[in-house]
């Protein structure tokens, strides 16, 4: 068994000015990414560490063939092992410090979401309103957004916001990340333009009602397929078929769609300490709020917006 060793940051050229201003590791070996190959340079590292005829693990996720195959043939003697369900545990349990972070992503982007919806117009395209979103969450402080906007009427979505104009009486959706020191606000809020309807008031209630039920449900020793199978009863329950093929999710550093996913048959246990993006949504109706699971009731991380009535653009 190797000795202890500090953790190595192999980075980019490229990336090396941010990764040494903002990462607390303190070794940092840099590399030409035009020149010579990632994972060469990383097998490289893991000799000199000696490591070349160890056990290493590597998250099979994000190590990709072709740099499986790297380290392999530059490292023969080692006995690289698929360590993705190890790390998975890992990333999905949080520290007090990365649940802080959570908070102030969603506050930024919830701040942005209560500035950008009053000044949502008729005539106005998708991408319009997209941009005020983005641009907002970018001046409150966030290094980086995305997500989508659209009117129920499109109902192409995730292929970037486009020229589709919003009209009075459209049910507004959205799905955005806002990420501060790399953690991310991730919140879905509805809203109407104009006075809606009594159908629209009738459903969203019906829809919100489930989104609060299923809330309630993120507990310790919860499964998560049982989870997503309450969800879809409840649906059936209100003569609505549930076609989403997640209700939630874990939530990470930078990517942030992480296990366990809220999924039909998912077995992964409801632990305290982990950050849930709780998402059941059905066409355009579309909550979605950070939830920190407790030793008891779950605590949610993005307050400050109520999503109690569909918020009304006049």
């Amino acid at each position: 068994m190797a000795a202890p060793f500090p953790p190595v940051f192999v980075v980019d050229a490229t990336a090396a000015g941010a990764t040494r201003a903002e990462s607390w590791i303190e070794q940092v070996v840099v590399f030409d990414g035009y020149a010579e190959a990632l994972f060469g340079r990383v097998a490289a590292v893991l000799e000199d560490l000696g490591l070349g005829r160890e056990s290493v693990g590597f998250d099979k996720n994000f190590v990709g063939a072709g740099f499986w195959e790297d380290v392999s043939r530059c490292c023969p003697a080692m006995r690289m092992r698929d360590a993705t369900e190890l790390l998975d545990e890992v990333r999905w349990i949080k520290t007090p410090g990365e649940v802080e972070r959570f908070r102030i992503g969603a506050k930024v982007l919830d701040q942005v979401f209560a500035d950008v919806f009053p000044t949502i117009r008729a005539g106005e395209r998708e991408r319009e309103v997209h941009g005020r979103i983005i641009g907002g969450c970018l001046a409150a402080g966030a290094e980086f957004a995305h997500g989508i906007l659209n009117s129920h009427r499109n109902t192409v979505i995730y292929r970037g916001e486009s020229a589709f104009q919003f009209e009075r009486g459209d049910i507004v959706r959205t799905d955005y990340l806002a990420y501060v020191d790399g953690y991310p606000g991730h919140q879905s809020r509805n809203a109407v333009i104009g006075r809606p309807s009594p159908e629209q008031k009738r459903d969203y209630a019906l829809y919100h009602e489930i989104y609060r039920a299923t809330a309630e449900r993120l507990r310790p020793g919860a499964v998560v397929g049982e989870i997503y199978d309450f969800v879809r009863a409840r649906f059936q329950a209100i003569g609505w078929t549930y076609t989403a093929g997640l209700v939630g999710h874990s939530v990470g550093a930078w990517w942030h769609q992480q296990e366990p996913i809220f999924c039909r048959g998912g077995r992964t246990i409801l632990e305290p300490g982990m950050v849930v993006a709780l998402e059941p949504f059905l066409d355009h109706w579309h909550c979605q709020d950070l939830f920190l699971v407790t030793d008891h009731a779950p605590e949610l991380l993005s307050p400050d917006f109520d999503t109690g009535e569909m918020f009304v653009i006049d």
